[in-house]
């Protein structure tokens, strides 16, 4: 695969092995399904049900969403590609059972390359209903054998990249007494932040939507709270955790951060190729987003050969040891350890996608 060298994330169509256009009228479907590799395996990723300002938006979203879909399943050792998917609209209003099945259809029209999963605006009950018409089809409910909510993996795999963070950084795999600031409290941010109290680590929190903030305080009343990220990377913590939407890192927040390391589960959080040498620069201990956030995949993933939550919480331990190998990677050549998990990532698919080729079905 082709990538830019700084953030291994595809910029064109053309160098994905598939990119699908899906419309149905009756019921407003309009989606995309990428897929950038098939080489290690079928492509696994969830789908975002999002309301895109345009097509071209949503198109650059699932390219590079896709491409890290990609990369986290060939660092996570797992026998998957990368793929993803979109759904151009309002949740709120567009999401329908007619909608989901149409979905579902177009998914199973690919023949398996692509296997589909929950993601922004949708949820393991909608991947329910998708399997009504689709085979491959994961993150399903408990109740119809699925893992359930993928979060809940997502959130602890960011949290064990955190304690290799505090290994690497204060000599000691623990958050205790640790400002740990968490810009995003969603499906994900808020089962960090129950892990982080747990830990014992003083927490800060922020989210565009007063109701998240609202119900995380109500359960964790420690807790303390920002109006918005500007004011959070101002703070003095000692890790920053992004887990909202993508872009998160820009040249102005890194400018104002003060924290020694960043550690989330956003997808994307390099704004532009430069920003993870910006970091380092700074002496600012960045950790992979896809590396940490791999939690969820391998959730989903354990899901295909039946599911068993405490064989894919083993899996999600490893992720202590591949942030360990990143770092140590990264500092032997001298460069940042996102270029240090893309040359990782990048080696696997090489090595082992030679054996396979593209994959059928």
């Amino acid at each position: 695969m082709s990538a830019t060298p700084e953030t291994g994330v595809f910029a064109r169509s053309s160098e994905h092995e598939q990119v699908v256009f899906c419309h149905d009228e009756p019921t407003g479907l309009r989606a995309i399904v990428a897929i950038a590799s098939t080489a290690l395996g079928p492509a696994l990723g969830g789908t975002r049900f999002y309301p895109y300002a345009s097509e071209q938006d949503a198109l650059d979203d699932v390219l590079r969403l896709a491409t890290g879909m990609a990369y986290k399943a060939a660092l996570a050792g797992l026998d998957l590609g990368g793929g993803k998917a979109v759904i151009i609209g309002d949740p709120a209003t567009l999401k329908s059972e007619a909608l989901l099945r149409a979905y579902g259809r177009f998914v199973q029209s690919l023949g398996g390359r692509y296997v589909t999963a929950c993601d922004v605006g949708t949820y393991s009950a909608d991947m329910d209903v998708v399997a009504r018409e689709c085979s491959h089809v994961t993150g399903r409910t408990l109740a119809h054998g699925g893992a359930g909510d993928s979060s809940v993996l997502t959130a602890y795999g960011v949290l064990v990249g955190m304690r290799a963070a505090a290994e690497l950084t204060w000599g000691a795999p623990s958050l205790r007494g640790r400002t740990v600031g968490v810009a995003g409290v969603g499906k994900v941010g808020r089962h960090l932040v129950r892990h982080l109290v747990e830990e014992g680590a003083d927490v800060v929190v922020t989210d565009v939507d007063p109701g998240a903030l609202d119900a995380v305080r109500a359960e964790h009343p420690g807790v303390g709270a920002v109006a918005d990220v500007e004011a959070l990377v101002e703070r003095d913590l000692d890790v920053y955790a992004p887990c909202a939407l993508g872009g998160a890192l820009d040249d102005e927040v890194v400018a104002r951060l003060r924290a020694s390391v960043v550690c989330g589960a956003a997808n994307n959080q390099l704004a532009h190729p430069g920003i993870d040498k910006q970091l380092q620069d700074r002496g600012v201990l960045y950790v992979p987003d896809y590396l940490v956030n791999a939690g969820g995949l391998i959730q989903v993933a354990d899901e295909l050969g039946g599911f068993s939550f405490e064989r894919a919480r083993a899996r999600v331990e490893g992720i202590f040891d591949t942030t360990m190998r990143v770092v140590a990677l990264a500092r032997a050549e001298g460069v940042p350890p996102a270029a240090a998990a893309d040359r990782l990532a990048e080696r696997r698919i090489a090595e082992v996608g030679r054996l396979r080729g593209i994959w059928l079905g």
